[in-house]
């Protein structure tokens, strides 16, 4: 059991990664179930304080990554047109692959510009508005993506501290 908890965790690390990334997966709080079930192993000590404190990150990033973006947005000038643009913009980036890599940091850019153009913006405003949202999503983005990998280092680390108990096939 030990080993399938283990496994399950580190599939959810990967998907809290990728989930820094898709607006759909909430990351870093999947992250942390990841590094709950390896807590729950026979093998690993509970350390609640450990698991409450890395869940209060956890919750404070998810909940800033809807924060960053709109003050990103409204410091610019920009409007909710905006936002929903800068999500539909990602959306596209990660379904149709034009761009490759790029295309992250391009379309998000391209919808939140297109977002004020039919929030009637004029180009100025709009592209003002759009370098807002966009710098909030990649701040947010980013900070998500961090929490999610140094998740993954304390969970990798923490099952390197018991390898001989989790595996002791390999002693």
């Amino acid at each position: 059991m030990d080993i399938a908890l283990l496994l399950f965790g580190f599939i959810f690390m990967l998907a809290g990664i990728i989930g820094s990334f898709l607006p759909v997966l909430p990351g870093p709080p999947i992250s942390w179930l990841g590094l709950l079930l390896l807590f729950l192993t026979s093998v690993i000590p509970q350390d609640w304080l450990f698991l409450g404190i890395t869940l209060a990150i956890a919750l404070f990033v998810f909940a800033l990554d809807y924060i960053i973006p709109a003050m990103g947005t409204k410091k610019f000038g920009g409007s909710k047109a905006g936002m929903i643009g800068t999500t539909l913009g990602l959306l596209v980036a990660l379904l149709f692959p034009v761009l490759g890599v790029f295309g992250i940091i391009i379309w998000p850019f391209v919808g939140a510009f297109l977002g004020e153009i039919l929030n009637k913006a004029d180009k100025k405003t709009a592209l003002k508005a759009a370098f807002g949202s966009f710098l909030g999503f990649i701040t947010g983005t980013f900070l998500k993506f961090m929490v999610s990998i140094v998740f993954l280092g304390l969970f990798i680390a923490k099952a390197w501290e018991y390898k001989e108990a989790l595996f002791p096939y390999f002693k």
